[in-house]
């Protein structure tokens, strides 16, 4: 009998090993398939905090279909029906932002999965066009989603715990820059007040099981994160690595940031 198929993320998490997602910020799909076969493991699909639709959405999930990264959505609200049209569309995790509550939790983790295990209304025609086990799509996708929560309040950080605990949620996910802002500190994620609540979120985590995550935008960084816990990454936008490469590129022979802005505008 056939082994039923298992999403890479679940099966590289289970060995706990890393994985790593390349933030999506544009519409393009030739930017969207160099990065699923850049070396990345999953595609930050970013619906919160850039303009892509759902219609990119479905666009990139077929687009990278078989490649090496699999689509995953930040949606922009956690909300059952949010959760619903990315997941009819394709996609094969859901990232829940501000996820700061156990009731959050739990609705986030029945909108990934159908009745009776969860409260996923039945509609994924598009997603089961390209799903990896297309015969039996249903509990497969129960199988496999994955389900992230985001902490990123601090109210969050006294309910991390009944958060981790929640059955279904599978990535505690530490939103380093809201949660600088909800601390006062104004995107110093680096700050100790704020590694000491993802240590916290880690620690809760860990206790019930579940992998947590957290921004990472340099190898420095990925390997300390690593080294205390964390498996699961949002690497750097599109944008951003094309920003960076270019830097490397030009040298001190490009156009700097002041002068670039001058020439703007």
């Amino acid at each position: 009998m056939d082994t039923p198929w298992e999403s890479p993320i679940r099966r590289r998490l289970r060995a706990s090993e890393p994985v790593f997602g390349c933030t999506i910020t544009t519409a393009s799909l030739d930017l969207a398939v160099r990065a699923a076969t850049a070396g990345f493991h999953f595609l930050w699909l970013e619906l919160e905090h850039s303009p892509i639709t759902l219609e990119t959405v479905h666009a990139i999930v077929l687009a990278t279909r078989d490649l090496p990264a699999v689509p995953f959505a930040r949606l922009p609200v956690t909300e059952t029906w949010t959760a619903k049209r990315v997941l009819d569309a394709g996609v094969q995790g859901v990232i829940f932002p501000f996820v700061s509550t156990p009731a959050l939790a739990r609705q986030a983790a029945d909108a990934c999965r159908y009745p009776p295990l969860g409260r996923r209304g039945s509609g994924a025609s598009l997603a089961i066009s390209c799903w990896p086990d297309p015969d039996s799509y249903f509990d497969s996708a129960d199988r496999n989603i994955v389900a992230v929560a985001v902490i990123e309040e601090v109210s969050a950080l006294e309910r991390a715990d009944d958060i981790a605990a929640t059955p279904g949620i599978d990535v505690v996910f530490v939103g380093t820059g809201d949660l600088s802002f909800s601390m006062g500190l104004r995107g110093q994620q680096q700050h100790p007040r704020v590694e000491e609540a993802a240590s916290a979120v880690l620690a809760a985590a860990r206790r019930h099981g579940k992998s947590a995550g957290r921004p990472a935008g340099t190898a420095a960084e990925t390997r300390r994160y690593i080294d205390e816990g964390f498996l699961f990454f949002q690497g750097p936008s599109d944008l951003a690595l094309f920003e960076a490469g270019a830097e490397a590129v030009l040298g001190p022979h490009g156009i700097t940031p002041a002068r670039r802005q001058r020439t703007l505008y």
